[in-house]
């Protein structure tokens, strides 16, 4: 079976035949839970509503868990919908206490400005800033950092019920582990970013992760205190495998949108070896291809399912490093798995000398944590040089392994690193 590629303007024209875009929500599995769904529907079947979604800057790269907010930004603007993508500079400083055991490290003010900076790259491949319902990037220190906290407790500190946040799951599972004062404000200042986008931009839609369910209501309340009834809130699903278990972590970490820190290949290669029932959820909310495709690809079995996964690696490595990344990634699977193709473009190690002991490598290569593991690695059989299995723990690598100027290590059957001098 040939490796199938899809029409991008199809993909687009078919979304866009949608009668609601919330209808497309629901179809490709995005939507968890709404606040009004009716008014909901109502209001995204007009086009040019401004809604916003927000990203906390504690790292320099989005990853994987973002994916799934960028997509939705996504399908909204192309039905013209208006993205306010709130960069959270002020909050960031508090840090989210949802999904967290302890209270996140507070970042400087120079660290968020350059974290900033590299989202905006990373979400021009999914969101336009040009023309009528152009996207536009906020970052919430304009307006947080300059709050007189009197004035501010005052005014919007008062209309929230300590003993009902307290009932929220975000704050209800750090109470045994301790939960700061500092973090308690996170859901008032994130609720009062709903309160300034309503009044500034005419923001009517926030969304967010489930994990964000209380912090999204609380802005709607708010604004909704305050007089306004035209305030709403929406969570999508996160990207989880059958099991329920989150997509996204590989044994070095987080798979991030920056290929400095995950490569094109690796980043492939992940979504090449997804589970097969997972292949349709992976297809539905991580690309544009239209629903009837999805069900077709994502039925079938064995070697035609592995045909299907090597397209959506493609596809979705395209969206994210861009074609040329794609091909080259794609022609780096296909010379190590199937014995054509450049290994031009896999995941490199450089090492300082040729005479280092295997163990070493393995560290260097990031395939094992510790010498400790890289030695029961190849005590288990689980490593190779060069496509033969070494099993002495003392292997120490020599001129002969690279004899064509590199060395190929491979831990199991999918993990490859090209050893370089």
């Amino acid at each position: 079976m040939k490796c199938v590629k899809i029409d991008v303007k199809f993909m687009q024209k078919g979304m866009e035949s949608m009668a609601n875009v919330l209808d497309t929500l629901r179809e490709r599995g995005y939507i968890e839970q709404l606040t009004h769904e009716k008014e909901i529907e109502e209001l995204l079947s007009k086009p040019g509503v401004p809604f916003y979604i927000g990203f906390d800057p504690t790292a320099d790269s989005l990853h994987v868990g973002h994916f799934i907010s960028l997509m939705v930004a996504s399908h909204l603007q192309k039905a013209g919908h208006k993205p306010i993508i709130l960069i959270g500079g002020g909050t960031a400083t508090i840090g989210d206490p949802s999904g967290k055991q302890d209270m996140r490290k507070m970042l400087t003010r120079e660290e968020l400005d350059h974290n900033v900076e590299c989202f905006k790259k990373q979400m021009a491949k999914f969101l336009s800033f040009e023309g009528e319902n152009a996207a536009i990037i906020v970052n919430n220190a304009d307006w947080l950092l300059g709050l007189k906290y009197i004035d501010f407790m005052r005014e919007i500190g008062v209309h929230f019920s300590i003993n009902r946040m307290l009932a929220a799951e975000c704050y209800k599972q750090r109470l045994e582990t301790g939960l700061t004062f500092f973090e308690m404000g996170y859901m008032v200042m994130q609720s009062y970013d709903f309160l300034y986008l309503h009044d500034k931009y005419g923001c009517k839609l926030q969304m967010g992760g489930n994990d964000q369910w209380s912090n999204i209501i609380g802005g709607v309340e708010l604004i909704r205190k305050i007089g306004h009834n035209d305030a709403f809130g929406l969570t999508f699903k996160l990207l989880t495998t059958r099991e329920g278990k989150k997509m996204g972590k590989t044994e070095k970490g987080a798979l991030w949108l920056d290929a400095s820190k995950t490569s094109p290949y690796e980043f492939y290669q992940y979504w090449r070896n997804i589970d097969d029932q997972d292949v349709k959820t992976v297809m539905s909310m991580l690309t544009y291809i239209p629903m009837e495709k999805v069900e077709e690809l994502s039925s079938y079995k064995d070697e035609r399912i592995n045909e299907t996964k090597k397209m959506l690696a493609y596809e979705i490595t395209k969206l994210i490093h861009g074609e040329n990344e794609a091909k080259k990634a794609e022609e780096t699977a296909k010379a190590l798995f199937e014995g054509n193709g450049s290994v031009e473009n896999m995941p490199k190690t450089k090492l300082e000398s040729k005479d280092i002991l295997l163990v070493d490598a393995i560290v260097l290569a990031e395939i094992a944590p510790s010498k400790g593991q890289a030695r029961k690695l190849i005590e288990q059989g689980g490593i190779s040089l060069n496509d033969e299995k070494i099993t002495d723990v003392n292997y120490k690598l020599s001129e002969k392994d690279f004899s064509e100027g590199y060395a190929i290590l491979r831990k199991g059957k999918k993990i490859y690193q090209k050893l370089e001098i």
